[in-house]
């Protein structure tokens, strides 16, 4: 087994501004508390591919709503690597609750952007039956799972990110 990155926690600033951004006028004190209380993502089992993200305060999404959770947490990975976001299949099966990108990529040199490579999922409870979703505080959300990749061989790509979603568009 390969092993390749690392989490980290953002800032209490960077966390701080995306968290009020996301959920409105939240106190510096408020802000503080649920960053402290952050868990870097964690496999379940020695045989998980998956790296649980949790969440980090209590979440309710009612059938067609949805929520976008910053989760606080970097990753800092060696090159020829991405980390693909999932849902919990457990999530996905009983609820339906899907990533609203379906899969979210986060490249190995999201690490260096302006935002620290702050990660965000936005979750929908797209249930058929009517069922609202209740995740605890602390509870596995989400699922990362790294994944090498390769390129072309004529591939002659030297430039470099700066930001988040849609950063590396073509140009």
């Amino acid at each position: 087994m390969q092993r390749i990155a690392k989490f980290h926690k953002v800032s209490f600033e960077q966390f701080s501004g995306d968290w009020t951004d996301a959920f409105g006028g939240v106190s510096a004190d408020e802000a503080r508390a649920v960053y402290d209380g952050i868990r870097l993502p964690a496999r379940a089992t020695a045989g998980s591919a998956g790296y649980d993200f949790f969440t980090p305060v209590a979440v309710t999404v009612a059938p067609g709503e949805s929520v976008k959770i910053p989760t606080g947490v970097r990753v800092e990975m060696e090159e020829g690597w991405v980390l693909s976001i999932f849902p919990r299949s457990s999530l996905g099966f009983k609820y339906r609750l899907q990533l609203n990108n379906t899969v979210g990529i986060i490249d190995s040199d999201y690490f260096y952007s302006d935002n620290e490579g702050h990660m965000f999922v936005k979750m929908t409870n797209d249930s058929r039956e009517g069922k609202t979703v209740e995740l605890a505080e602390g509870m596995a959300f989400a699922q990362g799972i790294f994944l090498p990749y390769g390129i072309t061989v004529d591939d002659d790509c030297t430039s470099t990110r700066n930001g988040g979603f849609g950063s590396t568009d073509a140009r």
